[in-house]
């Protein structure tokens, strides 16, 4: 593991956010400020097109436009404060939000795909036993600005082909912005990306699930981790608000599609639906946990991720080993459950979610 990056976090000076905004509401701001309605879409392509750093930039925009801008509104981003590499090329980063938390995303290349994974709220209420993150406890929600700052600063921005929610945080906890933060990556004016390069993870939370499926397009990952809802609970307190049986039968009711990575983004207009699933060594690795996710799944056109368990401090919990992992993927694999086992990567670089900004909060605290 090495340190590679040390960034500079951008004063706000109680101005108001410009990244985030859509194209009504930045046209909205140059009426406002006494400019002409088209001001606004210069405004909205010098962000969402050039990225640009600061106001002083949007050398379209005249001098007085510009300072009557630059008086009331800053762009609303800042560079990583911190950043550390693995030895498989991927790559952790620590930001600063506008309210001055620490929040990570990590970057993950892949020949020809490069994934960036990002936080949505600072710590998370969930509280699920095997997550670091929720030891933090809750702390804040992240704004539509900090979410997509994840992007815009990100030094390989340009390399990116997809983005999953799948960080610090639970998203459904925060939609507001996560739905604001997806439609500027998925609008014609913002980043104009395909919502199948967008995948939400989350644990199940009932309104937040039906308001996401009704309103956005990207793709829907559930963290399921057990099949059977009494030994979910002890894992993810969030079962006992919203169990795995009502869950599934909201998924029913809309299409999915579980064709391959090529097929998907070449061809077909449905959402994908994974169900992410982490393999604990006695404790949801058996043949009856296997079959019980058959049942449970087989109403749905959906794939399973098995992940390995990055292990934190202090955790009574163990990863199964490989050839575990490979019989259950084979198990499911056989009685007609899509199922793949995802590559494990960044295991020297504080590889569990909240790994990172926990150290930098201790180094804060000492």
């Amino acid at each position: 593991m090495k340190l590679i990056y040390k960034g500079t976090i951008y004063g706000y000076e109680q101005k108001k956010v410009l990244l985030g905004l859509t194209l009504d509401e930045l046209t909205e701001v140059a009426v406002g400020l006494g400019l002409p309605k088209f001001v606004g879409k210069q405004i909205c392509g010098w962000i969402y097109d050039k990225h640009v750093r600061s106001i002083d930039r949007m050398t379209n925009l005249s001098k007085d436009a510009r300072k009557r801008l630059s008086d009331n509104y800053v762009i609303g981003i800042s560079t990583p404060v911190e950043s550390v590499q693995s030895k498989d090329g991927t790559i952790k980063y620590l930001y600063r939000t506008i309210q001055g938390h620490y929040i990570e995303s990590v970057y993950i290349p892949d020949g020809k795909r490069a994934t960036l994974c990002v936080s949505s709220q600072v710590g998370c209420k969930m509280n699920c036993a095997f997550c670091m993150t929720g030891r933090q406890g809750f702390m804040n929600q992240l704004t539509a600005a900090d979410i997509l700052n994840q992007i815009y600063s990100l030094p390989e921005r340009t390399t990116l082909t997809n983005v999953v929610f799948m960080g610090q945080g639970e998203p459904f906890d925060n939609l507001d912005n996560v739905l604001r933060a997806t439609a500027a990556m998925t609008a014609p004016w913002g980043y104009a990306w395909s919502p199948k390069r967008i995948t939400v993870s989350t644990v199940g939370l009932a309104k937040g699930l039906e308001r996401f499926l009704e309103e956005s397009a990207c793709s829907l990952a559930i963290s399921l981790h057990h099949p059977f809802p009494e030994e979910r609970l002890k894992m993810m307190p969030a079962e006992k608000a919203f169990g795995l049986e009502d869950m599934i039968e909201v998924l029913k009711r809309y299409d999915f599609c579980s064709k391959t990575d090529e097929d998907y983004e070449e061809g077909t207009k449905q959402r994908r639906l994974t169900f992410e699933y982490i393999v604990f060594r006695d404790l949801n690795d058996s043949d009856r946990h296997a079959d019980a996710l058959v049942r449970l799944l087989r109403p749905l056109d959906c794939r399973v991720n098995l992940i390995r368990f990055h292990k934190i401090p202090d955790s009574p919990f163990e990863g199964t080993d490989d050839e575990a992992m490979v019989h259950f993927r084979d198990y499911l694999t056989r009685r007609g459950i899509t199922t793949t086992i995802r590559a494990s990567r960044g295991q020297d670089i504080y590889a569990a979610c909240g790994m990172l900004t926990t150290k930098k909060l201790e180094e804060e605290r000492a």
